[in-house]
């Protein structure tokens, strides 16, 4: 343990900290692997760091397995089905991540070859990596020295050096002193540290400072501040919103589902048809029913947090004929239909009606 914040000291400290504790992913090469000459697959970094984004590895674990067993190489999801692709999607939220996960695959191998670009500017130009997915798909896949900057890193920077100022104002210097701390040697192994460093030890409740590699030169364990950093400035309350949705099926076993429009909320992904979303300090809207039917209002409601807003859906039901013609959405058939396919928010709906 050292005392002074030496750089490349406390790089070497994390990385002898990593070769004994580095937490074994499906996606992952192990520091021991990376050394005997095992690299890791650039599509496999990349597809994990996506699911990854605002979701635990707890959850992305099976959803990356089965991705990548239905589709082993970017060519292959690449060539995949919309509809396929955002159906296994489902479930792991903030949709617009599985639009953006087609749209750059096509681009890999349309401008690329087929091959992850082993260059950090080439990489920011594709749909969907920003600064931090490109940092660490150019650090871990390719041993490149640019720093990563998550959730944990942020914690882990701003504790390391106490840094008082609250987020978002505190990621510049966040970031500056995450930059200077990235080795020369090793990055990826580093970042993949740093990151496990905030994801085991330096976690946002209780700290495990006693067996931090970190312990002796952290600033914020000196001064007692540990615990209450990073500092966030407080958020606005999210606003609630309320609709109603339409749940019809047909004798025959068929369900009116409609594909939501590319943009927007959900974009893409398959839902029952409904109203618009909107403030609940307005009557709640009921839009225009997709079917002909005799309608009854389901006892509960669907309630559901999205990142901007509460949301409260009223459901609606429906059995109809075998002739019946619908004018929004349309039947598919029993067989054919898997709640699994839905959005959670969806689903939930789905479940409600099945109780």
């Amino acid at each position: 343990m050292r005392d002074t914040l030496d750089n490349a000291a406390l790089s070497a400290d994390l990385l002898d900290w990593y070769d004994r504790h580095a937490r074994d992913m499906p996606w992952r090469v192990g520091p021991i692997a990376r050394r005997t000459g095992e690299w890791p697959d650039p599509y496999r970094v990349w597809m994990s760091e996506i699911m990854l984004q605002q979701t635990t590895v707890a959850t992305v674990r099976d959803y990356f397995q089965r991705f990548v067993a239905r589709w082993p190489t970017v060519a292959d999801l690449a060539a995949a089905e919309d509809a396929e692709v955002m159906g296994e999607w489902a479930g792991l939220g903030y949709y617009a991540r599985a639009r953006n996960l087609l749209k750059c695959a096509r681009a890999v191998v349309a401008d690329h070859g087929g091959t992850f670009p082993a260059d950090h500017a080439a990489l920011l130009k594709l749909p969907g990596i920003g600064p931090y997915t490109a940092a660490a798909v150019s650090s871990i896949a390719f041993d490149l020295p640019h720093a990563v900057l998550d959730g944990n890193v942020e914690r882990v920077m701003a504790r390391l050096y106490n840094v008082q100022t609250p987020l978002p104002a505190a990621k510049p210097e966040l970031m500056a002193k995450a930059e200077a701390l990235t080795p020369r040697d090793r990055p990826g192994d580093y970042a993949q540290g740093v990151m496990d460093l905030g994801a085991t030890i330096c976690t946002p409740k209780s700290p495990a400072c006693g067996i931090c590699p970190w312990r002796d030169p952290c600033a914020a364990r000196a001064a007692g501040s540990a615990a209450d950093l990073p500092r966030k400035t407080p958020k606005k309350a999210k606003p609630v919103r309320h609709g109603t949705l339409y749940l019809a099926k047909r004798d025959d076993g068929a369900w009116l589902l409609e594909t939501r429009p590319e943009k927007g909320l959900l974009g893409g992904m398959l839902g029952w048809p409904g109203s618009d979303w909107i403030d609940v300090g307005d009557p709640r809207p009921t839009g225009t029913p997709p079917v002909e039917a005799n309608w009854r209002t389901h006892e509960g409601e669907v309630r559901h947090t999205f990142t901007h807003f509460h949301l409260l859906l009223s459901i609606r039901t429906a059995e109809v004929p075998g002739h019946a013609r619908a004018r929004q959405g349309r039947f598919v058939e029993g067989h054919a239909f898997r709640p699994s396919d839905l959005p959670t928010v969806m689903r939930k709906a789905y479940d409600l009606t099945q109780g």
